[in-house]
């Protein structure tokens, strides 16, 4: 396997020769909800913001977006992690079910962190219990046209090794359907990543070195637990890279929340204290203006920032429902 330094290499070289003339509709929200402040949850979705799709851990649709269309802002399901039976199929039916019902779904997300322990946020799944809720939930919708993005592992040392023995068992798994031994199939590849940037480009030129023709989405990122300045330079590097490198899909920041409730540090957020846009929050969403301190409770700027995204916020809230 290639170094770290020349995976990293590689992939800033396809950064330069590989590029898409714009990013905009790649940038999506990893939703978190506030429910001791709701309110937060329609900042995203304010007139003027770049973020056009969304997940959230969860098969269904999110409350505070439901009288919005697929169109305006698309929903993408994921199947968090696996039960006592690798067998049950109410991801696929909660699937099914949006799609009948009307809903455009064109992309699923697989599991979240199965290589990690759930008190590290992860779904702890073996791979390979994991190939066989896959072969059960995520194959039936592939024949459907939908999209599926294969689970998102961790940005340690055992994800890698993970992905591969997942895909090694579902070679071994025989299909309930058909009677006969099945592959997993799969359409892009998530990542999680809240180091530096420099790890960050070696840890996708990974990725691409193991399946070259693969597209990227980043699913979670943020430069975890580090001060003002290297966070912002970093959010910087990331947005840039994203939006122009071709085989990036789709990506979403994590920091959605306010700063006093993030576990990635202080900094790494969209919201102050007081609920106003950061620098980071107010470039995220592509909104003109100067973003406020993360750990700051209020101040000038705050209060302009919050009235403006108050403004817009009332014209919507008539179809809005929290």
């Amino acid at each position: 396997m290639p170094s770290s330094l020349t995976l990293g290499t590689l992939a800033l070289i396809a950064f330069t020769n590989t590029v898409s003339a714009d990013g905009s509709d790649k940038r999506g929200l990893c939703f978190v909800p506030n429910k001791e402040h709701p309110e937060d949850n329609q900042i995203w979705v304010q007139p003027g913001s770049d973020l056009t799709w969304y997940y959230n851990y969860q098969e269904s649709p999110s409350s505070a977006y439901s009288n919005l269309s697929q169109e305006e802002f698309e929903f993408v399901p994921m199947m968090w992690g696996v039960g006592n039976n690798p067998s049950d199929t109410s991801f696929l039916k909660s699937v099914r079910s949006l799609i009948e019902g009307g809903t455009n779904i064109t992309h699923v997300l697989g599991f979240n962190e199965p290589d990690a322990q759930a008190d590290w946020g992860g779904s702890n799944v073996d791979p390979e219990t994991a190939a066989k809720a896959w072969v059960a939930n995520f194959e039936p919708l592939g024949k459907m046209g939908v999209k599926l993005g294969l689970p998102a592992v961790t940005g340690g040392w055992d994800g890698l090794p993970w992905l591969e023995q997942f895909l090694g068992n579902c070679s071994e798994i025989v299909s309930e359907e058909t009677g006969a031994t099945t592959n997993c199939t799969w359409d892009f590849l998530p990542i999680h990543w809240y180091d530096n940037f420099e790890g960050l480009a070696s840890h996708i030129g990974s990725r691409r070195a193991v399946w070259p023709d693969a597209e990227i989405w980043i699913t979670e990122y943020a430069y975890a637990n580090q001060d003002i300045q290297p966070t912002e330079d970093f959010y910087t590097q990331t947005e840039n890279y994203f939006d122009r490198l071709a085989y990036v899909g789709r990506y979403t920041y994590f920091g959605a929340f306010r700063s006093y409730t993030s576990n990635v540090g202080p900094n790494a957020v969209f919201l102050n204290n007081d609920g106003e846009l950061t620098t980071i929050g107010v470039e995220y969403l592509g909104l003109n203006g100067t973003g406020v301190s993360p750990t700051s409770a209020a101040g000038l700027g705050a209060s302009m920032s919050k009235r403006l995204a108050l403004a817009g916020a009332l014209g919507v809230l008539a179809w809005v429902v929290l």
